[in-house]
């Protein structure tokens, strides 16, 4: 197995999670993520891969 070197994310929420579903709201909130445009960096873990694909369609997520 290869290493990147590159083991962090960089998320940002960049839809609303007002009026989704309450395990959506919670991944996000898993995540950091507090309020619109709001950018945390994670750690590439497959916890946080799962919460990320979960809420894909309301974040950016870019290497850091």
């Amino acid at each position: 197995m290869a290493d990147k070197g590159n083991n962090t994310l960089k998320v940002t929420l960049v839809r609303s999670i007002h009026g989704r579903l309450k395990n959506h709201q919670a991944c996000v909130r898993g995540l950091g993520l507090r309020r619109m445009h709001h950018t945390v960096t994670v750690a590439d873990t497959p916890e946080n891969r799962g919460m990320i694909n979960r809420v894909a369609y309301l974040l950016q997520v870019e290497e850091a």
